[in-house]
């Protein structure tokens, strides 16, 4: 009756051998058989892992380039018409140019797709652009390749598709009052296509993959699933269909699911509130897939607690087969703990990454199958889940106020922005539409080789601080001879945005492997939380109060805010969320006070993953955003009325969370707008932000230098919806990842576009 299946796997290579590959061939160092003999290895890798482990469906089609998205984009040609042009001699290439841009020597650049958020994660998918014109067609080699690939090595997979839903729901469209939910009839046969392909090639199951189904839906929404019901139900050569949806609770729309004509069903277990219920009512149905352990944290699950929870969903479901699998794709998720002899053993041994989650899972069937409630390997986890909840290593007893005792001195600033912006003009002396950056600057091989050689001891502290030293003087007088107005230090001793202020404060713990995809080739080690968290000492002070004795203009204190430090960490799932942002709060905020006393006159609390935490379903929106302000404007409300509070945030839907953003009061906001040519700054047209706002007008996600022109022109769209008093010119995000090349002319054309537009408009 039971039987194991995974739903996706990490796809970056346990050494990260795609990131070095693609990137190697995007400089022109790597023959494209190359980077595809890298693809095929880390597959052939992974394939194995998960059957010699014993995992009875294993996936295919979930491993990609770049973007799962993407893929399909390409697999459904459909190809935005400013890339159709382009004649490259390989197709990744243009797969390639449509998720970062294009720019030949000389040549205006074609601009990459936009990309945003993958629901409530940090990984970011590129988002299709459909329309009245765009023509659907079927490209399937790529799946079909990885199929012959894991066959040759006797392996039956279960592709991975994302559904035609949630592929149209995720795309965007140039015309404002389209739908591209309207195309799934012209959709629907490029899927009766594929499935008849996939029948031809004796794949006897899908993984049709539909997180949509898991929101909010709208009557369009609700009304285009039942199309695709009945459209691909009725196909008759089609294999059958596990339907899958994951990250919130499936009973939101559980009288559409029951009318689903699929084989099988996929119910995140750690997201659904009444399962047994659920799963009960779904009827005579010959697959359910039980989302078991937890596919975005790296915690292991009580099993005994599994064991019971599967039992008693079994005893009422009318399904042939239980299929035992993680919540989701392990895509969020490192590959193996077991490597990560840095962390302290006993904390270690509360952990479970991509490889341990499914370790887990075939024990889990084996002792379901047995009967075995009280197995050594039942034993075993009870043992550690016990030492977790008594050990000394999480209780610090730091005796904070609840949030709803917190005193209104403590989240709200001094006086109302009006009154502040008066005392910070004063202060710091800034032009009409006044130039900055985001933060970083480019983190050169000699940066990576100098850190990594201070890790390893062969450079001495001294000459690590005295190499960092000049890497900020440099990028100090960088900036002073350009002409930008508030500089910023280029955080060349940080690592990471998250990880340099974690390996700072108490509570955490930290991987030496534990990468996973954020976008690309750009990959993060997400910081562990399992503890209480404080601050034991100043964490960026002396960096800026250096970098500010080099310059006479304003430098801006660089910090990470306590929402997207807890979101962009493995967070403790044994308290409430709102408990553990609650203490990081504090801790950022003894920072922001003590950079303030060091004559810091503006200070950045970046929350770049606000809107990536609000719930799925619309439910939990308003206790999410209560406690995350509350957060917030506990650390930055600490300063005197001249301090100017900045705050950053990334691609997200603003239209969503804008009262949340003016509840900030921060008294600048610089968001990503590029992409978008400014559209997402309808949200703040439609309800205006009251304090200043810089728009990026720089995508640093793209290897291409914008011109003079191009961000003139995107700032005379900015000029329509904010002040010209209030509007900031800054890069979209960190230039961390961009080369000094690129880098010097994208800011001196940033810089030179701001001053002509202030001879315009003074």
């Amino acid at each position: 009756m039971y039987t194991s299946a995974n739903l996706g796997f990490p796809r970056i290579g346990k050494n990260r051998e795609l990131k070095f590959a693609l990137e190697k061939y995007w400089r022109g160092e790597l023959p494209i058989t190359d980077l595809l003999d890298t693809a095929g290895s880390i597959r052939e890798a992974n394939w194995r892992f998960q059957r010699e482990t014993g995992i009875k469906t294993i996936p295919a089609g979930d491993f990609s380039f770049y973007d799962h998205v993407l893929d399909h984009t390409f697999m459904f040609g459909a190809i935005p018409p400013r890339f159709k042009e382009l004649d490259f001699s390989h197709p990744q290439d243009l797969y390639f140019s449509m998720a970062r841009g294009y720019q030949e020597s000389g040549s205006q650049p074609i601009p990459a797709m936009e990309m945003t958020k993958w629901f409530n994660t940090n990984y970011h998918y590129i988002v299709p652009e459909i329309d009245v014109h765009t023509a659907f067609s079927l490209h399937p080699q790529k799946l079909m390749d990885e199929i012959e690939q894991a066959s040759s090595m006797n392996i039956q997979v279960r592709p991975v598709i994302l559904g035609p839903v949630t592929y149209l729901a995720l795309a965007k469209s140039s015309q404002k009052s389209f739908d591209p939910l309207s195309r799934i009839d012209d959709l629907l046969p490029v899927y009766a296509q594929l499935f008849s392909k996939l029948i031809d090639a004796g794949i006897p199951w899908i993984q049709l993959d539909e997180p949509v189904l898991s929101t909010d839906l709208t009557p369009p929404g609700h009304t285009t699933y039942l199309k695709m019901f009945n459209a691909l139900g009725a196909l008759t050569a089609r294999p059958k269909i596990m339907l899958t949806a994951y990250f919130a609770d499936l009973s939101l729309n559980s009288s559409l699911i029951q009318q689903s004509p699929f084989e099988g069903l996929h119910v995140d277990l750690t997201q659904t509130s009444d399962p047994q219920t659920f799963c009960a009512q779904l009827g005579q149905i010959e697959a359910l897939s039980l989302g078991i352990l937890n596919g975005r944290n790296i915690w292991r699950e009580d099993m005994a607690r599994a064991i019971a929870m599967v039992q008693s969903i079994a005893s009422r479901s009318q399904a042939q087969t239980i299929q035992l699998s993680p919540s989701c794709s392990l895509l969020h998720l490192p590959y193996d703990v077991e490597r990560e002899d840095g962390i302290d053993p006993e904390v270690r041994s509360w952990m479970a990454f991509a490889q341990q989650k499914l370790h887990i899972l075939a024990a889990l069937e084996k002792a379901l199958d047995a009967n075995e409630t009280d197995s050594g390997f039942i034993r075993a986890n009870q043992s550690i889940i016990a030492s977790r909840r008594a050990s000394r290593f999480v209780n610090a007893d730091l005796q904070l106020p609840a949030l709803s005792d917190i005193d209104q001195g403590q989240i709200n600033r001094q006086s109302a922005y009006p009154e502040r912006r008066k005392q910070q003009d004063a202060a710091l002396h800034l032009p009409l539409f006044p130039t900055t950056t985001i933060g970083s600057f480019p983190q050169t091989p000699a940066v990576r080789k100098a850190r990594a050689d201070a890790n390893k001891g062969t450079l001495s502290p001294e000459e690590y601080e005295a190499f960092l030293k000049e890497e900020i003087k440099r990028t100090v007088d960088f900036q002073e001879q350009i002409g930008i107005d508030m500089l910023v230090h280029g955080e060349f001793e940080r690592n990471d945005m998250v990880q340099y202020f974690g390996e700072k404060l108490s509570g955490f713990a930290f991987s030496k492997f534990g990468w996973v995809q954020s976008y690309g080739s750009r990959y993060v080690r997400p910081p562990i939380i399992f503890g209480d968290v404080s601050r034991p000492h100043a964490m960026t002070v002396a960096w800026t109060a250096y970098a500010q004795s080099l310059t006479k203009k304003p430098m801006k204190g660089m910090l990470t805010g306590p929402v997207t430090i807890m979101l962009w960490s493995f967070i403790r799932d044994d308290q409430p969320l709102a408990e553990t942002c609650k203490q990081i709060a504090y801790a950022i905020r003894q920072e922001v006070a003590d950079l303030e006393a060091a004559g810091t006159k503006a200070i950045q609390i970046d929350e770049p993953a606000l809107r990536e935490g609000l719930p799925i379903q619309r439910k939990g929106w308003d206790d999410y955003l209560d406690w995350a302000v509350k957060c917030f404007r506990i650390a930055a409300s600490g300063v005197q009325d001249r301090t100017q509070i900045h705050t950053h945030m990334c691609y997200a839907e603003f239209n969503d969370i804008i009262d949340a953003i003016i509840a900030l009061d921060a008294d600048v906001i610089s968001v990503e707008a590029s992409r978008s040519k400014m559209e997402l700054l309808d949200a703040f047209k439609e309800k205006a932000y009251p304090n200043e706002i810089g728009p990026g007008v720089y995508d640093i996600h793209s290897p291409t230098i914008p011109t003079q022109t191009e961000i003139e022109d995107l700032l005379n769209k900015a000029l329509t919806v904010i002040p010209k008093e209030r509007l900031w010119v800054n890069p979209d995000c960190g230039l961390k990842t961009r080369r000094w090349e690129e880098v010097e002319p994208a800011l001196q054309n940033m810089v030179t576009a701001a001053k002509a537009l202030r001879t315009q408009h003074e």
